[in-house]
């Protein structure tokens, strides 16, 4: 006998967009994502005006999903939604959402840790990919990379996550940020960075190497030697950002990146682990993609890094991690709420 489809809608409102997916089993059938450029003219996300949006946006993209998919709400056989980490205001308008469509059509809710779901993205199977590959294969060593998270994680098995290692002050994609703000760049400054330290020289500044015991990551140190170098650069020459802008993108993008690429291969050959990857916001970064390229082709290592669209925040993620949370029969009450700092 045939196993009935499970169609299992995800949603995400973490931060400053709000997603929805529908997955048919591992397959994503439609992935829908609304950006809020509200906050570019703020230089960063603004909380209350986030929440707003999500409430705007949260009923047209869950209805684009569906339409998209090509299926009707009473086929769905669960809503998975983050419960967090993230912004509390953003993420209870996901929360509240996915408990009342999960009571008024009596399907089990499940709740989604928005770090375990980036890393659950290399599962994936992409029904729009011609070259759809293989997931890791267990044990798997992954690099999570956000705004808000620096992580070395050990993947035993779907949902069997061990954090290794993390950051004890900024994380990569925060730093990104920061440095961007220095440079006058405008909201969201990484992908603002890559694409200037692109036509940079990498090597044309030195900046310090924090000195950590185990896998911990530190990016505060580097953010301030930043600071100051600019202060006193600025202070000789007046144009001196200007002129060199591209250098220092790219010099401190290679510090990041040197940090996050030795950490990982240092954890992956202390623990005899062969299969490595990355995730989260800033696996987007083409110098990280590029520079781990290389290190599985130096180490011998098996390299996965999730497609573009499923590195940012998106509801594919959350989908596939209810999909294995869904075979577990790992559901929550409505009695749940969100949590904004939640542990992995």
């Amino acid at each position: 006998m045939k196993a009935a489809p499970i169609y299992i809608l995800g949603i995400e409102s973490s931060c400053d967009d709000t997603s929805a997916a529908v997955i048919l089993n591992e397959r994503i059938l439609s992935n829908i994502v609304a950006n809020q450029d509200v906050h570019r003219r703020f230089g960063g996300v603004v909380p209350e005006l986030a929440s707003r949006s999500h409430q705007e946006n949260i009923v047209p993209v869950v209805e684009l999903a569906l339409s998209q998919a090509n299926i009707r709400k009473d086929q769905l056989s669960a809503v998975a939604f983050t419960r967090g980490p993230g912004l509390l205001g953003s993420l209870l308008v996901g929360t509240s959402f996915a408990k009342g469509l999960s009571m008024s059509l009596s399907i089990p809710l499940i709740d989604v840790h928005h770090m375990q779901a980036h890393i659950m993205a290399h599962w994936i199977e992409d029904s729009n990919s011609l070259d759809h590959q293989q997931p890791p294969s267990y044990p798997f060593m992954c690099l999570t990379v956000s705004g808000g998270h620096t992580q070395i994680v050990l993947v035993k098995e779907a949902l069997s996550f061990e954090v290794l290692g993390e950051t004890i002050d900024d994380a990569a994609g925060e730093a990104f940020d920061k440095l961007a703000k220095m440079l006058g760049l405008s909201y969201p400054g990484g992908p603002q960075i890559d694409q200037l330290a692109s036509s940079g020289n990498m090597h044309a500044f030195e900046f310090p190497k924090p000195n950590l015991p185990g896998y911990q990551f530190s990016f505060s140190g580097l953010k301030t030697s930043v600071l100051y170098f600019l202060q006193k650069k600025t202070k000789e020459d007046p144009d001196f950002i200007k002129n060199h802008l591209q250098d220092i993108c790219a010099s401190f993008q290679h510090a990041v990146v040197n940090i996050l690429v030795e950490t990982l291969d240092r954890a992956a050959t202390e623990n005899g682990i062969k299969c490595i990857g990355v995730a989260g916001g800033v696996s987007a970064n083409s110098y990280l993609r590029k520079r781990l390229v290389q290190l599985a082709e130096e180490k011998d290592y098996q390299l996965h890094v999730p497609k573009f669209e499923y590195c940012t925040d998106n509801a594919a993620m959350i989908a596939i991690t209810g999909y294995y949370k869904f075979l577990k029969k790992d559901f929550v009450g409505h009695e749940i709420s969100a949590v904004a700092r939640m542990k992995m």
